[in-house]
Protein backbone atom coordinates (compact mmCIF):
# COMPACT_ATOMS: atom_id res chain seq x y z
CA UNK A 1 0.00 0.00 0.00
CA UNK A 2 1.36 3.63 -0.66
CA UNK A 3 2.08 6.55 1.88
CA UNK A 4 -0.92 8.07 -0.42
CA UNK A 5 -2.83 5.80 0.04
CA UNK A 6 -2.63 5.24 3.95
CA UNK A 7 -2.99 9.25 4.07
CA UNK A 8 -6.72 8.98 2.13
CA UNK A 9 -7.47 5.40 5.04
CA UNK A 10 -6.39 8.00 7.88
CA UNK A 11 -7.76 10.99 6.97
CA UNK A 12 -11.32 8.85 5.88
CA UNK A 13 -11.22 7.41 9.35
CA UNK A 14 -10.15 10.97 10.99
CA UNK A 15 -13.11 12.32 9.68
CA UNK A 16 -15.51 9.66 10.30
CA UNK A 17 -14.80 9.86 14.04
CA UNK A 18 -15.04 13.35 13.67
CA UNK A 19 -18.30 13.20 11.84
CA UNK A 20 -19.46 10.44 15.18
CA UNK A 21 -18.39 12.76 17.91
CA UNK A 22 -21.58 14.15 19.74
CA UNK A 23 -22.66 17.83 19.07
CA UNK A 24 -25.06 20.23 19.75
CA UNK A 25 -25.54 23.06 17.31
CA UNK A 26 -26.43 26.90 18.42
CA UNK A 27 -28.21 28.86 16.24
CA UNK A 28 -27.97 32.52 17.35
CA UNK A 29 -28.73 35.89 16.03
CA UNK A 30 -27.30 39.03 18.54
CA UNK A 31 -29.36 42.24 17.73
CA UNK A 32 -27.44 45.39 17.08
CA UNK A 33 -23.97 43.38 16.98
CA UNK A 34 -23.44 42.86 13.11
CA UNK A 35 -20.19 41.77 12.02
CA UNK A 36 -18.89 41.61 15.35
CA UNK A 37 -17.30 38.74 17.73
CA UNK A 38 -18.92 36.52 20.29
CA UNK A 39 -17.22 34.43 22.55
CA UNK A 40 -18.23 30.91 23.53
CA UNK A 41 -17.63 29.92 26.85
CA UNK A 42 -17.51 26.27 28.63
CA UNK A 43 -18.74 26.11 32.66
CA UNK A 44 -15.83 23.70 33.48
CA UNK A 45 -17.79 23.04 36.92
CA UNK A 46 -16.40 26.58 39.04
CA UNK A 47 -14.87 28.52 36.05
CA UNK A 48 -15.27 29.58 32.48
CA UNK A 49 -13.26 28.30 30.06
CA UNK A 50 -13.12 29.80 26.44
CA UNK A 51 -14.30 27.58 23.65
CA UNK A 52 -14.56 29.59 20.76
CA UNK A 53 -14.41 33.13 19.05
CA UNK A 54 -17.33 33.39 16.44
CA UNK A 55 -17.84 35.94 14.07
CA UNK A 56 -21.83 37.31 13.20
CA UNK A 57 -22.84 37.93 9.78
CA UNK A 58 -24.16 41.17 9.00
CA UNK A 59 -27.26 40.34 10.68
CA UNK A 60 -26.04 39.59 13.90
CA UNK A 61 -26.25 36.19 12.96
CA UNK A 62 -24.22 33.08 14.13
CA UNK A 63 -23.65 29.50 14.45
CA UNK A 64 -21.45 27.14 16.65
CA UNK A 65 -21.22 23.40 16.91
CA UNK A 66 -20.25 22.31 20.39
CA UNK A 67 -19.10 18.67 21.63
CA UNK A 68 -21.45 16.97 24.19
CA UNK A 69 -21.13 13.47 25.39
CA UNK A 70 -24.03 11.80 25.34
CA UNK A 71 -25.16 11.49 29.67
CA UNK A 72 -23.25 15.08 30.31
CA UNK A 73 -24.82 17.82 29.58
CA UNK A 74 -22.73 20.90 29.20
CA UNK A 75 -23.51 24.76 30.51
CA UNK A 76 -22.26 26.72 27.46
CA UNK A 77 -22.53 30.36 27.65
CA UNK A 78 -22.35 33.02 24.91
CA UNK A 79 -20.75 36.19 25.19
CA UNK A 80 -20.39 39.43 23.69
CA UNK A 81 -17.75 41.46 24.62
CA UNK A 82 -17.94 40.98 28.84
CA UNK A 83 -21.75 40.62 28.86
CA UNK A 84 -23.34 37.38 29.13
CA UNK A 85 -25.67 37.59 26.96
CA UNK A 86 -27.64 34.02 26.62
CA UNK A 87 -26.89 30.61 29.03
CA UNK A 88 -27.49 26.80 27.76
CA UNK A 89 -27.64 23.91 29.05
CA UNK A 90 -27.18 21.52 26.23
CA UNK A 91 -27.41 17.69 25.21
CA UNK A 92 -25.59 15.59 22.54
CA UNK A 93 -28.20 16.38 19.51
CA UNK A 94 -29.45 19.64 20.94
CA UNK A 95 -30.10 22.15 18.44
CA UNK A 96 -30.88 25.29 19.52
CA UNK A 97 -32.12 28.44 18.30
CA UNK A 98 -31.03 31.58 20.56
CA UNK A 99 -32.46 35.37 19.77
CA UNK A 100 -30.31 37.90 22.27
CA UNK A 101 -29.35 41.62 22.96
CA UNK A 102 -26.32 42.93 23.49
CA UNK A 103 -27.83 43.88 26.81
CA UNK A 104 -28.28 40.19 28.11
CA UNK A 105 -31.93 39.28 27.53
CA UNK A 106 -32.22 36.55 25.60
CA UNK A 107 -34.85 33.75 24.51
CA UNK A 108 -34.09 30.38 23.41
CA UNK A 109 -36.02 27.64 21.48
CA UNK A 110 -35.38 23.95 20.63
CA UNK A 111 -34.45 22.89 24.34
CA UNK A 112 -36.91 22.53 27.37
CA UNK A 113 -33.91 22.57 29.63
CA UNK A 114 -31.87 25.83 28.20
CA UNK A 115 -35.66 27.47 28.17
CA UNK A 116 -35.64 26.37 32.05
CA UNK A 117 -32.16 27.83 32.43
CA UNK A 118 -33.38 31.38 30.79
CA UNK A 119 -36.48 31.72 33.26
CA UNK A 120 -34.16 30.87 36.18
CA UNK A 121 -31.88 33.26 35.46
CA UNK A 122 -34.48 35.79 34.18
CA UNK A 123 -36.37 35.19 37.67
CA UNK A 124 -33.22 35.63 39.39
CA UNK A 125 -31.95 38.76 37.61
CA UNK A 126 -35.49 40.46 39.07
CA UNK A 127 -35.06 39.19 42.11
CA UNK A 128 -31.67 41.52 42.09
CA UNK A 129 -33.36 44.20 40.58
CA UNK A 130 -36.07 44.23 43.23
CA UNK A 131 -33.60 44.19 46.11
CA UNK A 132 -31.62 46.44 44.72
CA UNK A 133 -34.08 48.92 44.46
CA UNK A 134 -35.33 48.46 48.43
CA UNK A 135 -31.39 48.93 49.14
CA UNK A 136 -30.95 52.16 47.19
CA UNK A 137 -34.00 53.50 48.91
CA UNK A 138 -32.56 52.55 52.41
CA UNK A 139 -29.18 54.09 51.84
CA UNK A 140 -31.52 57.28 50.85
CA UNK A 141 -34.01 57.83 53.74
CA UNK A 142 -33.29 59.11 56.97
CA UNK A 143 -36.62 57.90 58.41
CA UNK A 144 -35.68 55.03 60.98
CA UNK A 145 -39.08 54.28 60.81
CA UNK A 146 -38.99 53.95 56.77
CA UNK A 147 -35.55 52.34 57.33
CA UNK A 148 -37.12 49.57 59.58
CA UNK A 149 -39.95 48.71 57.08
CA UNK A 150 -37.45 48.21 54.20
CA UNK A 151 -35.54 46.21 55.96
CA UNK A 152 -38.66 44.33 56.40
CA UNK A 153 -38.97 44.47 52.77
CA UNK A 154 -35.89 43.14 52.01
CA UNK A 155 -36.33 40.40 54.28
CA UNK A 156 -39.82 39.04 52.44
CA UNK A 157 -38.75 39.71 49.16
CA UNK A 158 -35.29 36.95 50.20
CA UNK A 159 -37.61 34.73 51.99
CA UNK A 160 -40.12 34.50 49.18
CA UNK A 161 -37.49 34.14 46.68
CA UNK A 162 -36.21 31.23 48.69
CA UNK A 163 -38.80 29.72 49.09
CA UNK A 164 -39.36 29.83 45.08
CA UNK A 165 -36.05 28.17 44.67
CA UNK A 166 -36.82 25.03 47.53
CA UNK A 167 -39.72 25.10 45.21
CA UNK A 168 -37.57 24.60 42.04
CA UNK A 169 -35.45 22.05 43.17
CA UNK A 170 -37.53 19.87 44.94
CA UNK A 171 -39.68 19.81 41.29
CA UNK A 172 -36.39 19.40 39.47
CA UNK A 173 -34.09 17.18 41.28
CA UNK A 174 -33.33 15.44 38.07
CA UNK A 175 -32.58 18.36 36.07
CA UNK A 176 -29.49 19.71 36.17
CA UNK A 177 -30.77 23.11 36.24
CA UNK A 178 -30.88 23.07 39.78
CA UNK A 179 -27.66 23.22 40.71
CA UNK A 180 -26.99 27.01 39.48
CA UNK A 181 -30.32 27.35 41.76
CA UNK A 182 -28.39 26.43 44.45
CA UNK A 183 -25.25 28.31 43.97
CA UNK A 184 -27.21 31.88 43.43
CA UNK A 185 -26.16 34.36 45.87
CA UNK A 186 -27.49 37.90 46.67
CA UNK A 187 -23.94 39.26 47.06
CA UNK A 188 -20.75 37.25 48.23
CA UNK A 189 -21.63 37.07 51.93
CA UNK A 190 -25.60 36.15 51.31
CA UNK A 191 -25.48 32.80 49.38
CA UNK A 192 -29.65 32.17 48.58
CA UNK A 193 -28.95 28.91 50.45
CA UNK A 194 -27.48 29.83 53.69
CA UNK A 195 -29.17 27.70 56.04
CA UNK A 196 -27.33 24.74 57.60
CA UNK A 197 -30.37 22.96 57.14
CA UNK A 198 -30.15 23.81 53.16
CA UNK A 199 -27.63 20.60 53.19
CA UNK A 200 -30.39 18.53 52.61
CA UNK A 201 -31.64 19.69 49.82
CA UNK A 202 -27.82 19.50 48.26
CA UNK A 203 -27.94 15.85 49.39
CA UNK A 204 -31.11 15.20 47.49
CA UNK A 205 -30.64 16.96 44.43
CA UNK A 206 -26.93 15.39 44.27
CA UNK A 207 -28.60 12.01 45.18
CA UNK A 208 -31.82 12.29 42.41
CA UNK A 209 -28.97 13.47 39.40
CA UNK A 210 -26.40 10.73 40.46
CA UNK A 211 -29.22 8.19 39.00
CA UNK A 212 -29.71 10.12 35.37
CA UNK A 213 -26.02 11.53 35.27
CA UNK A 214 -23.66 9.33 36.98
CA UNK A 215 -20.75 10.41 34.92
CA UNK A 216 -21.68 14.62 35.06
CA UNK A 217 -18.50 15.96 36.36
CA UNK A 218 -21.02 18.48 37.30
CA UNK A 219 -23.11 15.92 39.82
CA UNK A 220 -19.94 15.18 41.06
CA UNK A 221 -18.73 18.51 42.23
CA UNK A 222 -22.31 18.67 43.59
CA UNK A 223 -21.99 15.40 45.86
CA UNK A 224 -18.97 16.90 47.14
CA UNK A 225 -20.53 20.02 47.93
CA UNK A 226 -23.28 18.19 49.77
CA UNK A 227 -20.90 16.02 51.64
CA UNK A 228 -19.14 19.65 52.72
CA UNK A 229 -22.46 21.23 53.54
CA UNK A 230 -23.63 18.17 55.43
CA UNK A 231 -20.84 17.79 57.57
CA UNK A 232 -21.50 20.86 58.81
CA UNK A 233 -25.07 20.38 59.74
CA UNK A 234 -23.95 16.77 61.40
CA UNK A 235 -21.43 19.24 63.29
CA UNK A 236 -24.08 21.63 64.31
CA UNK A 237 -26.10 19.12 65.59
CA UNK A 238 -23.29 17.22 67.54
CA UNK A 239 -22.39 20.33 69.13
CA UNK A 240 -25.65 21.34 70.04
CA UNK A 241 -26.28 17.93 71.86
CA UNK A 242 -22.65 17.37 73.06
CA UNK A 243 -21.30 17.81 76.63
CA UNK A 244 -19.86 21.04 77.27
CA UNK A 245 -15.84 20.99 76.66
CA UNK A 246 -13.18 23.03 76.67
CA UNK A 247 -12.40 22.30 72.57
CA UNK A 248 -14.05 22.42 69.52
CA UNK A 249 -14.86 18.59 69.54
CA UNK A 250 -13.40 15.94 66.48
CA UNK A 251 -15.04 12.62 65.20
CA UNK A 252 -13.58 11.20 62.77
CA UNK A 253 -12.87 7.17 61.14
CA UNK A 254 -9.81 5.33 61.63
CA UNK A 255 -8.20 3.05 59.14
CA UNK A 256 -10.66 0.25 60.52
CA UNK A 257 -13.26 2.92 59.50
CA UNK A 258 -14.34 3.22 63.00
CA UNK A 259 -15.05 6.91 64.09
CA UNK A 260 -13.19 7.84 67.32
CA UNK A 261 -14.38 10.72 69.29
CA UNK A 262 -11.81 13.27 70.37
CA UNK A 263 -13.38 13.91 73.63
CA UNK A 264 -13.73 10.66 74.55
CA UNK A 265 -9.72 9.88 74.59
CA UNK A 266 -9.10 8.92 78.24
CA UNK A 267 -5.57 10.75 78.59
CA UNK A 268 -4.08 13.77 80.61
CA UNK A 269 -2.81 15.53 78.04
CA UNK A 270 -3.80 15.19 74.40
CA UNK A 271 -1.80 16.22 71.56
CA UNK A 272 -4.25 17.32 68.87
CA UNK A 273 -1.91 16.99 65.41
CA UNK A 274 -3.50 17.64 62.20
CA UNK A 275 -1.16 17.01 59.27
CA UNK A 276 -0.56 15.31 55.52
CA UNK A 277 0.65 11.93 54.78
CA UNK A 278 2.32 13.19 52.04
CA UNK A 279 4.48 15.30 53.17
CA UNK A 280 7.85 13.98 53.53
CA UNK A 281 9.09 16.38 56.82
CA UNK A 282 5.79 15.28 58.17
CA UNK A 283 6.37 11.49 57.95
CA UNK A 284 9.59 11.77 59.30
CA UNK A 285 8.45 13.45 62.28
CA UNK A 286 6.54 11.23 63.48
CA UNK A 287 9.61 8.80 63.25
CA UNK A 288 11.75 10.68 64.51
CA UNK A 289 10.23 13.01 67.24
CA UNK A 290 6.46 11.50 67.65
CA UNK A 291 7.49 8.36 68.50
CA UNK A 292 10.27 8.58 70.98
CA UNK A 293 7.66 11.61 72.54
CA UNK A 294 4.86 8.61 72.65
CA UNK A 295 7.70 6.24 74.34
CA UNK A 296 8.67 8.73 77.37
CA UNK A 297 5.27 10.35 77.89
CA UNK A 298 2.37 7.69 77.04
CA UNK A 299 2.51 5.98 80.46
CA UNK A 300 2.11 9.36 82.25
CA UNK A 301 -0.72 10.00 80.61
CA UNK A 302 -0.37 11.16 77.49
CA UNK A 303 -1.81 10.44 74.22
CA UNK A 304 -1.81 11.55 70.52
CA UNK A 305 -4.95 11.91 68.30
CA UNK A 306 -3.14 12.61 64.77
CA UNK A 307 -5.80 13.34 62.10
CA UNK A 308 -4.55 13.79 58.44
CA UNK A 309 -5.67 15.97 56.36
CA UNK A 310 -5.47 14.01 52.81
CA UNK A 311 -8.09 13.20 50.00
CA UNK A 312 -6.51 10.11 49.62
CA UNK A 313 -7.09 7.78 52.15
CA UNK A 314 -5.26 4.69 51.00
CA UNK A 315 -2.16 6.01 50.60
CA UNK A 316 -2.72 7.68 54.13
CA UNK A 317 -3.33 4.01 55.72
CA UNK A 318 -0.56 2.75 53.94
CA UNK A 319 1.77 5.07 55.56
CA UNK A 320 0.21 4.91 59.26
CA UNK A 321 1.06 0.90 58.44
CA UNK A 322 4.22 1.54 57.15
CA UNK A 323 5.45 3.40 60.15
CA UNK A 324 3.23 1.78 62.75
CA UNK A 325 2.07 4.00 64.40
CA UNK A 326 1.07 3.28 67.89
CA UNK A 327 -1.31 6.51 68.76
CA UNK A 328 -5.00 6.87 67.26
CA UNK A 329 -4.71 7.93 63.69
CA UNK A 330 -7.70 9.50 62.13
CA UNK A 331 -8.41 10.49 58.31
CA UNK A 332 -12.30 11.50 56.65
CA UNK A 333 -10.72 11.82 53.28
CA UNK A 334 -11.97 15.22 52.55
CA UNK A 335 -8.49 16.98 52.21
CA UNK A 336 -8.57 20.74 52.39
CA UNK A 337 -12.61 20.48 52.75
CA UNK A 338 -12.65 18.81 55.91
CA UNK A 339 -15.00 20.59 58.72
CA UNK A 340 -12.48 20.79 61.11
CA UNK A 341 -9.92 23.17 59.16
CA UNK A 342 -12.44 25.66 59.50
CA UNK A 343 -13.32 24.92 62.95
CA UNK A 344 -9.54 25.42 64.31
CA UNK A 345 -8.80 28.15 61.61
CA UNK A 346 -6.09 25.98 60.20
CA UNK A 347 -3.86 28.16 57.82
CA UNK A 348 -1.46 25.42 57.24
CA UNK A 349 0.40 21.98 58.30
CA UNK A 350 1.46 20.87 60.52
CA UNK A 351 -0.96 22.18 63.33
CA UNK A 352 -0.35 21.01 66.64
CA UNK A 353 -3.10 21.73 69.69
CA UNK A 354 -2.36 21.10 73.26
CA UNK A 355 -5.51 19.78 75.71
CA UNK A 356 -5.33 19.48 79.32
CA UNK A 357 -7.84 18.27 81.27
CA UNK A 358 -10.41 18.74 78.66
CA UNK A 359 -9.28 22.66 78.12
CA UNK A 360 -6.93 23.64 75.13
CA UNK A 361 -3.23 24.89 76.50
CA UNK A 362 -2.25 28.60 75.70
CA UNK A 363 1.72 27.38 74.95
CA UNK A 364 3.36 27.93 71.60
CA UNK A 365 5.26 24.17 70.32
CA UNK A 366 7.51 25.08 67.58
CA UNK A 367 9.97 21.71 67.91
CA UNK A 368 10.71 18.69 70.33
CA UNK A 369 12.33 20.56 72.72
CA UNK A 370 9.31 23.29 73.30
CA UNK A 371 6.86 20.31 73.12
CA UNK A 372 8.42 18.10 75.66
CA UNK A 373 8.79 21.22 78.04
CA UNK A 374 5.14 21.96 77.96
CA UNK A 375 4.80 18.29 78.53
CA UNK A 376 6.92 18.15 81.47
CA UNK A 377 4.94 21.08 83.18
CA UNK A 378 1.55 19.57 82.14
CA UNK A 379 2.48 15.75 83.62
CA UNK A 380 4.14 16.52 86.74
Amino acid sequence: MSRFSKFLIFAAAAAFMAACTPTAKIDGAIEDAPSSEVIVKLLNVNRYEVLDTVSTDASGRFSYKVDVEKGQPEFVYVFYKDTKVASLLLEAGDKVSVKADTLGGYEVEGSEECAKLAQIESDYSAALGRLGAIASRMEKTTDPDEAAALRRDIGREYIDYYRNCVKYVLQNSKSLTSVPVLYQNFGADLPVFAQSTDAIHFVNVADSLATVYPDSKYVKALRKEAERRFGYLELESKMASAVEVGFPDVELPDINSKKVKLSEVDAKVIMLYFWSATDASQKMFNLDVLKSLYDDYHSRGFEIYQAALDPDKAGWAQVVKQQNLPWINVCDGLGADSQYVYTYNIAALPAIYIIADGELVDGEVVDEKSLRRLLDKLLK
